[in-house]
């Protein structure tokens, strides 16, 4: 239950997904009235997970990774019972499924980036420069480094052709959704970092938990699902049912399209779509927890869900998450099924596919060059925040919604002071 409408607050956030839950964290910290008002009955916006046959599915593929500064100072990881996945990847070539990993990390394992198979001595140094750059390196100073696009950056560090197209390419289109590797550089080089200082993990229950952990440690009376917001009004904000919530200062902290509703005039990218298939196959056809690309880029990625966590499945069956850009038909579904099976070396035709989501707007088109992060502020008294104002991942939500909160308490200092 809400506040009373009629008693109005301090502030009205609109939406409960990562970012408007970091805002209307850090807002009711400092003392201030707030009520966090998301249409769905659920926390989360994409960060959603459904029980689908009694399997455990995300809405689209993925991944918590432990390194995001936001995620370290928010949520409780020990209470989220993440289970890794291996570092490194398993990458589909002519010769199989080679490992693409860190060598510090697993070095026993790292036999596929010998000169000749995966990468060529001149990649294997060019990796390493970069590699220690981006690992080492404050990240003040990856931040003050001239922008462009992915594609060109791994060019500037040295690495082949040969080898973007047999790994970087099919790897980061699962990463940024696109395959042009039009993404800002910046944000490649902050992405290369997080995945070698962090660990790529799962809950328990799926990526869902993590929002909800996160609605869990606020005031109680603060958040109201079920309340979609029609319009923001001069007074605060219409909702859908007739009513309206008074505050004079709202934070709309919604996706991108929403946002431009919303707030007309607010220039928002263009989103990325992807669709994800959940399979499931008498026995897993990997026992390992890892991901699967494929250089042929006739998927993004693929993983076997219950080999990271086997309490995924109801029955004892394997699920395997495959994800493909756009929305497919019938036939590139069927056609996705076949490359599984080539892939994995397992028979497919007797998988089940048991859901497929498409999430329109996965992730914000950042192409270089892009702005890591921008303010928040719109008009006086109007805020937007979200992963589509700052970097398309977790900790850009996270970061874009600390960033809302810190503005309109500095705008409410500084109207103090007048």
């Amino acid at each position: 239950m809400g506040m009373p409408d009629d008693e109005g607050c301090d502030v009205t956030v609109v939406g409960a997904g990562a970012a408007g839950l970091a805002c209307a964290a850090d807002l009711t910290a400092a003392g201030l009235s707030v009520r966090l008002l998301e249409a769905d009955g659920v926390v989360g916006g994409r960060m959603r997970t459904d029980r689908v046959a009694g399997f455990t599915v995300d809405r689209g593929f993925q991944v918590f990774n432990t390194s995001y500064p936001q995620v370290k100072r928010r949520l409780d990881l020990r209470a989220l019972r993440l289970r890794p996945f291996t570092p490194g990847v398993l990458v589909h070539t002519g010769d199989g499924l080679l490992r693409f990993t860190d060598p510090t990390r697993r070095p026993r394992e790292s036999r596929d980036l010998l000169p000749g198979r995966l990468a060529s001595g001149r990649d294997l140094l060019a990796l390493t420069a970069m590699t220690a750059r981006d690992v080492l390196a404050p990240a003040g100073r990856l931040r003050a480094r001239p922008d462009g696009t992915t594609l060109t950056a791994l060019a500037d560090a040295g690495v082949s052709p040969e080898l973007v197209e047999t790994f970087f390419r099919p790897f980061l289109s699962g990463v940024f959704l696109e395959d042009d590797l039009e993404t800002s550089a910046r944000f490649f080089h902050f992405v290369w970092r997080s995945m070698l200082r962090g660990t790529l993990c799962l809950p328990a229950d799926g990526i869902g938990a993590v929002p909800a952990q996160l609605a869990s440690r606020l005031p109680p009376g603060v958040l109201r699902t079920g309340s979609p917001v029609a319009a923001l009004t001069p007074q605060g904000v219409a909702l859908d049912d007739g009513s309206e919530t008074r505050s004079p200062r709202v934070v709309v902290a919604t996706g991108q399209r929403a946002a431009a509703e919303l707030l007309p005039g607010l220039a928002v990218p263009r989103g990325r779509t992807v669709t994800t298939l959940y399979h499931a196959a008498a026995r897993p056809p990997l026992a390992e927890p890892v991901l699967v690309v494929d250089s042929r880029r006739r998927f993004l990625n693929s993983c076997v869900l219950t080999a990271v966590h086997p309490r995924y499945s109801p029955d004892g069956r394997a699920l395997v998450s495959t994800s493909v850009l756009g929305v497919p038909d019938a036939r590139e579904v069927t056609a996705v099924a076949g490359a599984l099976g080539e892939v994995y070396g397992a028979d497919t035709g007797a998988w089940e596919l048991v859901h497929q989501v498409t999430v329109h707007d996965a992730l914000p088109a950042m192409p270089g060059p892009h702005p890591l992060s921008r303010t928040t502020r719109v008009t006086p008294g109007r805020y937007v925040c979200g992963d589509h104002r700052a970097t398309g991942s977790l900790q850009g939500a996270l970061a874009s919604g600390t960033r809302a909160a810190r503005e309109v308490l500095a705008d409410l200092r500084a109207e103090a002071a007048r």
